[in-house]
């Protein structure tokens, strides 16, 4: 039978999850973990993973299981085998620790928020020396996160591309708040 209770991510799950998340934000995982404010830890609730303070973790065990729909930020969910899977709700977090990031020209924004890739055409600028197959952090040109992705190319290799190439492969974006709204959080379960 599944696991649906609130509880601490096994090794195994751990792994997977920070895993994934390093491709993003690399080694400032430990500052999600290793805050000043207020200790803030990672738990799996219905296959979902939430990053929440340690107050409201403990607050939300109050709750009865059922009852218990959320609490803190969805960072994403395992599959059913066993792959994890970021969620667009994540993006502040990512926004603010990812060491790579690339900004799409506004004639491009609206391509990658209805879930698009990002071609070269579109491309407004890329942190130096990223490499191929890097997760970035895609902002508009005055610095709004717009969602996530995985360069196709390092930027060294950018400036030699056709403009209808692939510069950005698409992970997520603002838009799936929209597009994804059932998906996005767990459901009550009856």
């Amino acid at each position: 039978k599944k696991q649906k209770e609130m509880r601490p991510l096994t090794e195994e799950e751990t792994r997977i999850f920070f895993t994934k998340l390093a491709k993003y934000i690399g080694r400032n995982i430990k500052l999600l973990i290793d805050r000043k404010d207020e200790p803030h830890v990672f738990r799996l609730h219905k296959d979902r993973v939430y990053y929440v303070s340690e107050e409201l973790m403990k607050k939300a065990t109050n709750v009865g299981r059922k009852e218990l729909v959320s609490f803190g930020t969805c960072f994403g969910k395992f599959t059913k085998t066993r792959k994890f899977k970021l969620h667009i709700t994540a993006l502040d977090f990512l926004a603010q620790y990812a060491p790579y990031k690339v900004w799409v020209k506004p004639s491009a924004e609206m391509s990658f928020l209805y879930g698009h890739n990002i071609l070269k055409s579109g491309l407004g600028r890329i942190t130096d020396n990223t490499p191929q197959y890097q997760g970035v952090v895609v902002l508009s040109m005055s610095d709004i996160p717009l969602g996530f992705g995985v360069v196709a190319k390092a930027t060294k290799d950018c400036k030699n591309l056709g403009p209808t190439e692939i510069v950005c492969l698409h992970q997520a974006d603002v838009g799936e708040y929209l597009r994804e709204e059932a998906n996005l959080f767990a459901k009550q379960s009856a």
